[in-house]
């Protein structure tokens, strides 16, 4: 089985910054792309930003220029640095893993975690 633990939540003032980490850990053979989505209330879930096993990525409009996401492959852990959050910013933001196990290969998520950025 495939757990990802997600960290890095809190709340923050208008144009404070965030650091988010989710680590993935189980029977993992190889993760290709990561990404982190956010859903606030009453909205859809959206992809926020991701990133491939080579390191591309590609962003939401709405935070380029202030996030940015990153990984270590030998930790199995994506990163998504906030800076100049906005409260449009509030979420639950959820990580994301295409991952392949010796069985399957298939999506799996974190459980989510909060992130409220106040006025």
């Amino acid at each position: 089985q495939v757990q990802l633990v997600e960290s890095g939540g809190g709340l923050v003032q208008a144009g404070g910054s965030l650091r988010l980490s989710c680590t993935a850990s189980g029977n993992i053979f190889s993760i290709n792309d990561m990404g982190w989505y956010r859903q606030a209330p009453g909205k859809q879930r959206e992809l926020v930003a991701a990133i491939t096993s080579g390191g591309s990525t590609n962003y939401v409009d709405t935070v380029k220029g202030r996030f940015t996401i990153s990984r270590d492959n030998a930790k199995n852990t994506v990163y998504l640095q906030m800076n100049s959050l906005k409260p449009e910013d509030t979420a639950v933001y959820y990580c994301n893993a295409d991952v392949r196990t010796r069985w399957s290969q298939k999506d799996y998520w974190g459980q989510g975690t909060q992130v409220t950025v106040s006025s």
